[in-house]
């Protein structure tokens, strides 16, 4: 898109970040990098009892060996808990049941 903007063909051989420059865009990665600054912000000042930064401090147990494991829990932990922003009390006392079935219990 940022080609098309400029009228500039990849047979004219225009390097991507000179394009951005010409229109004044930010790259992407950047971008990506400060919104993950501020949530992260955000996270850090909530209360130690909040439920978010309840799952920061979640460790997953294994050997450093599980690598792949441990990122599927990790995860998981953080669809769950991004799943109960937006829902009720009685939503919410089932996920804290479901963690507690999977062992992951760390609410």
């Amino acid at each position: 898109m940022v080609r098309w903007m400029c009228n500039v063909k990849v047979k004219d051989r225009v390097p991507s970040n000179e394009l951005r420059e010409r229109l004044g865009i930010d790259d992407i990665i950047l971008i990506l990098q400060q919104n993950r600054l501020r949530w992260y912000g955000h996270v850090l000042r909530k209360e130690d009892t909040d439920w978010v930064k309840k799952c920061m401090k979640y460790e997953v147990e294994g050997s450093p060996g599980q690598r792949a494991v441990k990122r599927l829990l990790l995860l998981f932990c953080a669809v769950l808990c991004m799943s109960v922003v937006h829902s009720d009390t009685h939503t919410y006392e089932q996920f804290l049941q479901l963690t507690v079935d999977l062992g992951l219990g760390f609410l």
